[in-house]
């Protein structure tokens, strides 16, 4: 039975959600000038307001590669085949001689018409067994972005800063915009590798640092906060590269910001740098295609990877060795930590269900369970609202979870063909403590019409949690969820030079797992990965 049939209705369509006050979403009219004046008891946030009109992007590729710009001349098939080597590699050298048969000897032509068909044999073997390997850097980017229609959002990333009030727009003409509390000055970065922007994050326990996870490379822009430039200069950029690894979907620091770990569907080794020094090492395990979703246990200790097919694969971070989950239903379209990193929520593609991973076992350096826990039905429901028939949820987009450990947001892929195009934003209350629970909470919704494309909650609001959504519209919109968090959640994010948590409570014991909906999902099919 779907959990979201005992959720409160949606707001009606002429309605925008304003905030939650003891547990119950509060609406305020679409089109009013101070939405949510008229709520009793919201405090109407003095956040810079970021409203991306989406007719003032232009598209972030080119419909016409560059060289269409000039008049055609004259070239040497050895001068075109450098060209084409920089453009399309290999590839594309052995298809500019093999096409070029009266410039070249007969024998040369032959042979890299037989060292073409053989590439593109071993490109479709390939292809048939990871079909997401045939398909070019755009499409890689819109099919593992968390965003939910990144062509056509004119917001591709975002990102809260984790210490002040400062978030990180990526547009989708490529540029990526600064908001500041109490600052005029919007900061626009660009950058001539900044293309096809998938992810955004701020660097732990630092004012200026950004890095960008692009197609071709990943950009560590330093941004001074003191500047009253709007237009970072790029001697401010570093760039991080690495052959075959690209392009570059997923990136997250470290808690205490040392460190910074970047996977690529294309690539099955996912790369952990040291920024400064801008190095890396690779860690690979043959198998899965590539690396499609990176998350980084808040207490530093854990790395959730998974690969384009069925398989995932959680790290620890002291020796770097690894665990492996198989026969999952589909590849892992989204997963979060809880705060005190002792559960993982991940969902999968093609099925409505949360499932749980708990980590508080102490047999192996990773302690994972090899049991996964269906925790949450969130099959499509019909709703009846003012002779309407609304349609929500089904196939899980992506989830975030509040640093509270108290609410838990989901968005929806939605289907055009069924009616359910997954305008709504449905909210959990969740508990750790002393056994998991999810509870229905409510649903969150923009203006007539809007479609959310990424969720976050900022990572400091001391009045319950902050819901930050980003609209198809190119509007975001600032959710306050007022509550008294039912307990007080260890958070242990800094380690210290022991590997012991600087703020573990040594009288502190892991809470026993069970769940509402506590059914198998696989067992018995951990195992390490050498």
């Amino acid at each position: 039975m779907s959990l979201l049939g005992s959720i409160a209705p949606p707001p009606p369509e002429d309605y925008v959600t304003v905030c939650e006050l003891h547990c119950k979403f509060q609406v305020s009219k679409a089109g009013e000038e101070d939405v949510g004046a008229n709520v009793r008891g919201f405090q109407k946030l003095n956040y810079p307001k970021v409203d991306v009109t989406p007719e003032s992007l232009r598209p972030s590729s080119s419909q016409f590669s560059a060289k269409s710009a000039f008049l055609p001349h004259s070239e040497t098939v050895w001068k075109r085949s450098v060209n084409a080597w920089y453009e399309h590699g290999i590839t594309g050298v052995l298809e500019e001689i093999a096409s070029s048969k009266s410039e070249v000897s007969p024998w040369l032509s032959s042979l890299c018409c037989g060292c073409l068909a053989m590439v593109r044999w071993a490109n479709s073997l390939h292809g048939s067994l990871f079909p997401h390997l045939v398909m070019s850097n755009e499409e890689m980017v819109d099919v593992f972005s968390s965003t939910k229609d990144w062509y056509e959002s004119p917001i591709r990333a975002f990102a809260w800063h984790p210490h002040t009030t400062k978030m990180a727009i990526a547009c989708r003409d490529d540029s990526i915009r600064i908001h500041a509390l109490k600052s005029d000055i919007m900061p626009i970065c660009k950058h001539k590798l900044q293309k096809g922007i998938s992810m955004l994050t701020w660097k732990p326990l630092s004012a200026s640092v950004l890095a960008v996870a692009c197609q071709t490379c990943i950009l560590i822009w330093h941004i001074d906060p003191a500047s009253l430039s709007t237009r970072p200069s790029t001697s401010s950029v570093q760039v991080l590269t690495q052959n075959g690894h690209a392009p570059v979907t997923q990136i997250d620091w470290h808690p205490n910001g040392d460190l910074l770990v970047s996977a690529s569907p294309a690539d099955t080794a996912m790369m952990v740098w040291n920024v400064a020094m801008e190095t890396c090492v690779a860690l690979r395990r043959i198998g899965g295609g590539g690396v499609s979703l990176l998350r980084w246990s808040p207490n530093s200790f854990k790395v959730f990877a998974a690969a384009p097919c069925s398989v995932f694969r959680v790290w620890e971070t002291q020796a770097w060795s690894c665990e492996r989950w198989s026969n999952v239903l589909g590849r892992c379209k989204s997963a979060c930590w809880s705060p005190n990193s002792d559960l993982l929520l991940f969902t999968v593609t093609d099925e409505p269900v949360i499932y749980s991973l708990s980590f508080h076992e102490s047999n192996s350096p990773i302690g994972g369970s090899k049991t996964a826990v269906k925790c949450a039905d969130l099959s499509e429901i019909i709703i009846e609202q003012d002779g309407d028939a609304i349609s929500v949820g089904g196939e899980i987009q992506d989830m975030a979870w509040d640093p509270t450990g108290e609410r838990l947001a989901v968005i929806f892929t939605g289907k055009q063909d069924s009616g359910n195009v997954g305008h709504l934003v449905a909210v959990f209350r969740t508990r750790l403590k002393p056994v998991f629970e999810i509870m229905p909470c409510g649903f969150v919704k923009g203006y007539p019409g809007d479609i959310p494309q990424l969720i976050s909650f900022q990572p400091k609001f001391n009045k319950g949690a902050l819901l930050t959504v980003c609209w198809l519209s190119g509007r975001v919109s600032f959710v306050p969820l007022y509550f008294i968090p039912s307990d007080v959640v260890t958070i242990n994010r800094l380690p210290n030079h022991n590997g012991v948590s600087a703020n573990q409570d040594s009288s502190y014991h892991p809470y026993i797992f069970s769940t509402v909906h506590g059914r198998p999902f696989f067992d018995g099919n951990k195992q390490p990965d050498l």
